[in-house]
This record gives structure tokens, C-alpha cells and sequence, in this order.
């Protein structure tokens, strides 16, 4: 936020598109922020827009941003289905495409440890039935005396 009798900056799309490609290249946003003069929250305020809505997320004014959500709310659980599919012609952006690359292996690394779950007591419940005298059926704990 600007200081108070201050206007805030106005930087240009082409400003903030070259900004952000930095950032894509790998360059530190620490440095690429002092570099510019801007706070480093900002500029990743405008990697997060351009990931999600690309090049015309970064010509918006400031204010509400309609129609946009951070990418942590992107995440596919709040988000319509028509939203989610666009159809045949709409191209998915490199951002989009990223994101669902790394939830594909999230959900892939789940089911790995489902698996290796399940094997592990399915074999458990092998060995029980086969050491238990009477095949695994519940053993009473009353006692005899009355």
C-alpha cells in the first residue's frame, strides 16, 4: 500500500509482463523486485494473475477483480464445472496446464500409498488367519465361572 498523500504506481501491461517473465526464467523475485523498485508481494501478486488468467489478467485495474480467484482457490474443488471445461477450441494456458500436471501426480502419488496400504494388510490379514486356531473368528472374553 502507498504512503498516505500518495498515489499509488501505474505500471504498464508490458511493464508487468516482463516482470513476470523474469520470474518464469527463474530469476530470484527478491532481486528482480529491488531491480524494478516494487515490493516483492506485488510482483508475485502478479505471477499468481498471470498463471491463472495470463497476459489480460495483467491489464485489469486495480479494485475487485472480477471473475479472478487466487490460484490456491484454483485448485478444482470450488470451481464450476462449466468453468472447468471451456471446450474443443479453448487451448489450455501454460499455467493451467502446469497445475493440473502437479495435481495428476498428487493424485498418483495417492493411490501409490493406497496400494501399498492395502497389500500391506491384506498380507496382515493373511498371517492372522493363518496362525489363529479357529480361522480368525472373535475369541469370547467372558469367563466361565458364574
Amino acid at each position: 500500500m502507498s504512503k498516505p498523500g500518495q498515489t499509488p504506481r501505474q505500471f504498464s501491461t508490458e511493464f508487468k509482463q516482463r516482470a513476470v517473465l523474469r520470474l518464469e526464467a527463474g530469476e530470484p523475485a527478491l532481486a528482480v523486485a529491488r531491480e524494478l523498485g516494487i515490493r516483492r508481494k506485488l510482483l508475485c501478486d502478479w505471477r499468481a494473475v498471470h498463471r491463472a488468467m495470463g497476459v489480460a489478467g495483467l491489464s485489469r485495474k486495480r479494485g475487485r477483480k472480477v471473475g479472478w480467484r487466487p490460484p490456491s482457490a484454483l485448485d478444482g474443488s470450488s470451481e464450476p464445472a462449466s468453468a472447468a471445461y471451456a471446450g474443443p477450441s479453448a487451448a489450455p494456458s501454460a499455467g493451467e496446464l502446469a497445475r493440473a500436471k502437479a495435481r495428476i501426480a498428487e493424485l498418483e502419488r495417492l493411490i501409490g500409498r493406497q496400494q501399498a496400504d492395502l497389500h500391506f494388510f491384506r498380507e496382515a490379514l493373511r498371517l492372522w488367519d493363518a496362525t489363529t486356531p479357529n480361522g480368525g473368528a472373535p475369541i469370547s472374553t467372558r469367563s466361565s465361572k458364574k
